[in-house]
């Protein structure tokens, strides 16, 4: 599969509209064991204003990648325990974002999986805790422009819908 990086101009400006335009989109990481990729399959937005939103009570040291121009990395730690995977989705200074929900494998999934402590395939990158340990996305990535990252977030040259997968808003959940 010929992949080349998404580029700002090509993001939408608009949280909801983010969200349905990564989907099918594939997510590649160079990982010292090797290549892992996986295709987007579910992605959940959070427009300003959202209660759910990081950033609704305004920006923070923990926060502030949310409010970086569209196209950046926010990631963090939920509630202890997994690192969650965000693109900050609107306007410098506009805090929003979307999360990463699930991929769908696609290259170096052995790696996956010996990082997921897994052997069933369903597992490796369902949910977003599961993902970002697929992957090994870790919080010193907080604050990545995604659009200039070598080989983070890429997409086919040609488009690819979704197999399966949703965007949703409007979620308590991020």
């Amino acid at each position: 599969m010929t992949i080349r990086p998404i580029t700002r101009a090509e993001l939408p400006v608009a949280t909801v509209e983010l969200a349905r335009y990564l989907l099918g989109k594939i997510i590649v990481r160079e990982l010292p064991e090797g290549e892992a990729s996986g295709r987007v399959v579910e992605t959940e937005a959070y427009p300003p204003g959202d209660a759910a939103l990081h950033a609704y009570r305004g920006i923070t040291a923990r926060n502030r990648s949310l409010f970086k121009q569209h196209g950046h990395a926010y990631v963090y730690l939920c509630y202890g325990v997994s690192q969650m995977l965000n693109v900050s989705s609107e306007a410098d200074g506009i805090g929003a974002g979307v999360l990463f929900r699930a991929i769908e494998p696609l290259v170096g999934v052995a790696h996956m999986m010996a990082r997921r402590g897994t052997t069933r395939l369903l597992d490796v990158a369902r949910g977003p805790g599961r993902l970002t340990q697929a992957l090994g996305i870790a919080r010193p990535l907080d604050g990545l422009d995604l659009c200039e990252a070598d080989r983070f977030t890429s997409l086919p040259t040609t488009p690819v819908p979704a197999r399966s997968g949703s965007a949703r808003s409007g979620s308590a959940r991020g």
